[in-house]
């Protein structure tokens, strides 16, 4: 094979130009991330040796090994793992970050730091912060002949070559040839500092050449501890080494809110390392990326992103599982059909739900802001455990009054007034829309706290979360005849109000034809002269602006008017005897209720040329 030079893409260059000179708050962080992906061609070498036997015997001593060159100023790390093939080595290295180079080059941009390395598969790079150029030499364990080894070779320029290579045995050698003003990397000392601070949990040998003064000879020392950190005895495990284990597996710069690390026996033998990070991937939404746990049978390195094991709702949960029930040659498809599977996945999920449960008060409120929303969808995705995830959802409310200021299901009930017999909410399209919402002024004053719900999940999931410790949950938005007793002396007046006015009401139902189901008298309002409801039966306003917005077919809502006769506008208004005059007040009554509700207008226009013919009448008047 002939040298092939090749040109990576313009976002790739554009990304390399900012590792090399833009990336400098934590160098060592290089030897991290090469000593990870030679991790994991040795996992992949692993899982295959055992699965297809035809290649290398299980017993096969698996290291990485680490070379210092002081007097060419190179550095070598070398792996005996799955190696690669030509076009292997161009999908690769020759694509840095395939599928979020755009995400990351922003990330990077804006916070000017290495905090984002190895989440957008861009973590080989990270060489050339100390490298002016690297050598990749590659054989893989699937070639029959040393012949068919490859070198790729690039000076970090957004060029790069390939070509044919002598390597006598199978894996991945990665040669990094630093700047001059790298090479005090080039000391045992250092290089196990950064081995023991950031590898320390790898269960592979990481060994490095040492001088041995006594024998005058050059022997490999073993840096790191080299043991599935998951089988050892969580007695034994420091708090620092569960927060590099994590960071090693996710690829996170930052620490755990907190972890679970259990060995389950019975039937079904398996143990679990979980956590929950304390931020959230910028990938979140994204529901094409597979997210799950790292899968391993009896410590071998199945694959990652196993989705099978956890509710979509908990995606967010890291961490590995191991077992010694499934057969080698697993695959996704049968993991989904897995009876073993379901089982797991229940365990797994109440065990998750009691660890956040858990978490202490000062770091849940963060850990809600994170994962709050999709916490949320498990109300209705994981009917078994419903209750369990209603007591672990926060909300702000009329009376915590600050739209960071949240209180439990729990708290909200210990608070209710003794009359109170449901728990009331409200939603809308933000915090700023439903707190001065008019159908609060009634709860307000009665001193009834109402939850605000304001994110867009909201109106789905109370849908499914009904009631709570018994007590019904009850919207605000809908039409409540409750809220209308007629026992107190001001109800009473209404309901006389109302027998006196039934002509009005008809006249009013008849203007506003079959835009409305009804009108109704309300005292609900202190400072509001009308606003709508729905049927309890009905579609809310927030539920059609999410079908809406999902492209489906809306009906058109037929809203429920309710009106306060004590209201000075009201009273004016039913006090007019010219119909058309009175036509066009009881419209911009219900235009005003609309804007309300919805936030918008069909036809702003129309009401715009009301309110102006209103004003000329009443300038006219006063001259």
């Amino acid at each position: 094979m002939k040298k092939e030079k090749y040109s990576f893409k313009s976002e790739s260059k554009q990304l390399l130009n900012l590792m090399i000179h833009s990336l400098y708050s934590n160098k060592e962080i290089f030897l991290r991330e090469l000593i990870s992906n030679a991790s994991d061609a040795i996992e992949k070498s692993k899982f295959i040796s055992m699965s297809q036997k035809k290649f290398f015997s299980y017993e096969k001593k698996y290291e990485i090994k680490i070379y210092l060159d002081k007097k060419d100023k190179k550095i070598t790390i070398k792996d005996n793992g799955i190696g690669m093939r030509k076009e292997e080595v161009i999908k690769n290295l020759g694509t840095i970050a395939k599928s979020g180079t755009k995400d990351f080059i922003k990330s990077i941009e804006k916070n000017k730091n290495n905090d984002f390395i190895g989440k957008f598969g861009v973590g080989f790079y990270s060489a050339f912060i100390v490298a002016k150029k690297v050598y990749v030499n590659t054989l893989s364990m699937y070639e029959k002949t040393t012949h068919n080894s490859v070198m790729w070779k690039s000076y970090g320029d957004g060029k790069y070559s390939i070509e044919k290579s002598k390597k006598n045995d199978v894996g991945t050698d990665v040669i990094l040839f630093l700047k001059d003003s790298e090479k005090n990397i080039l000391n045992n000392t250092i290089i196990k500092d950064i081995i023991k601070k950031y590898s320390d949990h790898i269960n592979i040998p990481i060994k490095i050449q040492e001088y041995n003064e006594k024998e005058k000879i050059y022997e490999w020392k073993k840096i790191n501890s080299a043991e599935s950190l998951w089988t050892l005895d969580k007695k034994k495990i420091s708090t620092d080494k569960y927060i590099n284990f994590y960071k090693y597996i996710t690829k996170d710069n930052n620490e755990p809110i907190t972890w679970s690390h259990n060995k389950v026996e019975g039937k079904i033998e398996y143990t679990i390392l979980l956590y929950i990070p304390s931020k959230s991937p910028w990938d979140i939404w994204n529901r094409e990326k597979k997210t799950g746990l790292k899968l391993y049978i009896n410590k071998v390195y199945i694959m990652d992103n196993v989705e099978q094991f956890l509710p979509n709702y908990l995606r967010f949960v890291k961490g590995i599982i191991d077992t010694k029930d499934l057969p080698l040659n697993v695959s996704r498809e049968i993991l989904q059909e897995h009876s073993d599977i379901q089982t797991i996945k229940k365990t797994i999920t109440k065990k998750i739900l009691y660890v956040i449960k858990n978490i202490e008060k000062s770091k849940y409120i963060n850990f809600w802001k994170e994962f709050g929303s999709i916490i949320k969808e498990g109300i209705a995705e994981d009917i078994t455990n419903k209750n369990l995830i209603s007591e672990l959802l926060l909300f702000s409310s009329i009376k915590t009054n600050n739209e960071n200021v949240y209180l439990s299901l729990h708290e909200y009930l210990n608070n209710m007034e003794k009359s109170q017999k449901n728990i009331y909410f409200i939603t809308s399209d933000s915090y700023e829309s439903a707190k001065n919402n008019p159908h609060l002024e009634f709860f307000k004053e009665k001193k009834i706290d109402v939850l605000i719900l304001h994110e867009r999940i909201d109106e789905w999931m109370m849908n499914y979360l009904t009631e709570f410790k018994g007590i019904k949950f009850k919207s605000v938005n809908k039409f409540d005849e409750s809220l209308h007793d007629t026992t107190n002396k001001k109800n009473k007046k209404i309901l006389e109000t109302t027998k006196k006015t039934k002509k009005i009401i008809k006249k009013i139902e008849k203007i506003l034809k079959n835009k409305i189901k009804k009108v109704h008298l309300t005292q609900k309002f202190s400072k509001t002269p009308a606003a709508l409801t729905t049927d309890v039966n009905d579609m809310s306003t927030q539920m059609a602006k999410l079908f809406s917005a999902a492209g489906q077919k809306v009906p058109e809502i037929k809203y429920i008017l309710e009106i306060n006769p004590e209201h000075e506008l009201i009273k004016n208004i039913f006090k007019i005897s010219d119909e058309k005059n009175f036509a066009k007040w009881i419209k911009v009554i219900f235009d005003q209720a609309i804007l309300n509700e919805k936030g918008s207008l069909p036809i702003p226009s129309k009401f715009i040329k009301r309110i102006n013919s209103l004003l000329i009448n009443s300038f006219l008047k006063i001259k």
